[in-house]
């Protein structure tokens, strides 16, 4: 698999701060976080059982959400009667430094197929943690299997369980990392060993572990006295939450336009990875940092309805309440005598812009993907594999079907949050908001397309009549500077620009030699 160059780009602003992803310049996850944000994934609260449902095997819980949170039987986790009796003893317990966890008797495991009522009789406060954040009008969705991630561990406690990643492959490597964890690790707490730890030696190991069982304690401390519903632990931010599951040798840029953030990451990172601390840069340009890293832009470009690909081809996205659609056209894309390479060509091109679009929008729950038709089982293999291959860096839980018998295909994908949904029309300047027209920022960029079409086709003589100023803007700077110039160059047409006062900003349009208007 290549490597690719990672870069994440902070902007602060006063309702909060948004993190774009790149690799390799190409914008591929954008995550916000509200100054004010709560019942973020990860988060610990105290909760109240309010309501028992037997019918559906699972308990709505109160953690200070205006919709009480949902518990499922199956997110009990083993160990709910420990957590339950543990929740209870750190409320109540009055010691000065709390009681030793290390000498905490854990009860006995609940079966996988009991009953709701028989763990949460009583309505007690229990400790939960967000397991999916409030989507639509339901409220979270939690889980009792508390967890703890560190860069190299995760730990869980009331167990001493010692798991190792299954994407470290080395058998002899899998052996050693356990034969460690097992020597530093503390009572009372199972520890999973994650992907990021290969190669990592006792120290750095043992340094991590420490980190989180210092967490634990502090999780303990804020549990004395508690009354439900109450925040017992936030999750990290998002920007050390990212670093922490994202950092490795392919970073090598984060900037950030805060000063308060630059420095909280640049400790965060001179603690986790000092070899990695001088990659951090605070940004204070002038201009907005999305537009200095042509992220605005992209943004413009991938989060409208229809997305264009580089060869001609698009992408048709649509959401329905129980699924997102997507389909793949070949638009404009040259044609040659080959039908069914074309066709594989523009999959393989689409799957690669499907598996960023599902990363960047967040999108989870069933995608059907409706891909151009294909009819050699070869071709569909291929691009099973080109899709489970592109698949590969999303983080989310994901399963990718072959495609059926009727050429759809399938993925799942685990929804933890609201999608991203960012409106890229603007209000018409010419209409005064009764209609929309495309992003003035990628104006440029769709001319030049349609130009390529027509010149592709055989049309000679054009003449492109646009507003004033953007005739201004096509043909300012003398020869070869001017976008008129770069134009000719590239395929090898004069193009005549003509200014027509009666147009909009973002209108233009095409006439042959005859003055007649193209349509496109």
């Amino acid at each position: 698999m290549l490597r690719l160059n990672k870069e994440l780009i902070i902007n602060a602003a006063p309702q909060g701060v948004e993190i774009a992803l790149l690799e390799d310049k190409k914008l591929v996850e954008l995550h916000h976080e509200k100054a004010d944000g709560s019942f973020a994934v990860g988060d610990l609260y105290l909760g109240k059982v309010k309501k028992l449902i037997p019918g559906l095997n699972a308990a709505f819980v109160d953690v200070g959400f205006e919709k009480d949170a949902f518990l499922h039987y199956t997110d009990l986790s083993p160990y709910a009667r420990s957590l339950l009796k543990f929740t209870q003893q750190a409320i109540n317990d009055h010691s000065e430094n709390g009681f030793d966890f290390g000498t905490f008797q854990v009860e006995p495991e609940i079966i996988k197929t009991g009953k709701i009522n028989e763990v949460l009789s009583g309505k007690p406060n229990i400790l939960v943690q967000i397991l999916k954040e409030p989507i639509a009008a339901k409220g979270p969705r939690l889980s009792c299997e508390i967890s703890l991630p560190g860069r190299f561990v995760v730990i869980t406690p009331f167990n001493d369980i010692v798991a190792v990643s299954r994407k470290i492959h080395s058998a002899d490597e899998r052996k050693r990392l356990q034969k460690i964890v097992e020597a530093i690790k503390p009572k009372n707490f199972g520890v999973i060993v994650r992907t990021a730890a290969e190669g990592k030696n006792t120290a750095e190991l043992h340094e991590d572990l420490s980190m989180l069982v210092e967490t634990w304690k502090t999780i303990q401390a804020n549990l004395k006295g508690a009354a439900a519903p109450a925040k017992i632990l936030s999750e990290q931010t998002k920007t050390t939450s990212m670093l922490r599951d994202l950092l490795n040798e392919d970073f090598n840029k984060i900037v950030v336009n805060d000063r308060n953030i630059f420095n909280d990451t640049r400790n965060y990172i001179q603690r986790i990875a000092p070899e990695k601390a001088d990659i951090v840069s605070y940004y204070n340009n002038g201009l907005p940092i999305f537009d200095q890293f042509g992220i605005t832009k992209q943004v413009k470009a991938a989060f409208g309805k229809t997305v264009n690909l580089p060869s001609g081809a698009y992408l048709i996205i649509e959401h329905t309440e129980a699924l997102h659609v997507i389909d793949v056209n070949s638009g404009y894309k040259s044609v040659g005598n080959n039908q069914e390479l074309n066709a594989l060509e523009t999959n393989l091109e689409a799957a690669a812009e499907i598996s960023r679009q599902l990363r960047l929008r967040d999108l989870g729950g069933i995608i059907v993907v409706d891909f151009i038709d294909m009819k050699l089982p070869d071709n569909k293999r291929k691009l099973l594999e080109a899709m489970e291959e592109c698949m590969k860096p999303d983080r989310a839980k994901h399963a990718v079907l072959p495609i059926s018998k009727f050429g759809l295909m399938q993925i799942t994908r685990q929804r933890m949050k609201p999608e991203v949904n960012i409106n890229t029309q603007e209000v018409c300047p010419t209409c005064a908001g009764t209609g929309k027209i495309s992003s003035t920022l990628l104006l440029e960029d769709e001319i030049e397309k349609n130009l390529s079409y027509l010149i592709t086709h055989q049309h000679k003589d054009l003449s492109l009549v646009v507003h004033p100023i953007m005739q201004a803007y096509l043909t300012k700077g003398r020869w070869f500077k001017s976008r008129q110039w770069k134009w000719r160059w590239k395929y090898g047409r004069k193009v005549k620009i003509k200014a027509n006062t009666n147009y909009h900003l973002t209108e233009f349009h095409f006439f042959d030699k005859h003055e007649e208007e193209i349509k496109l």
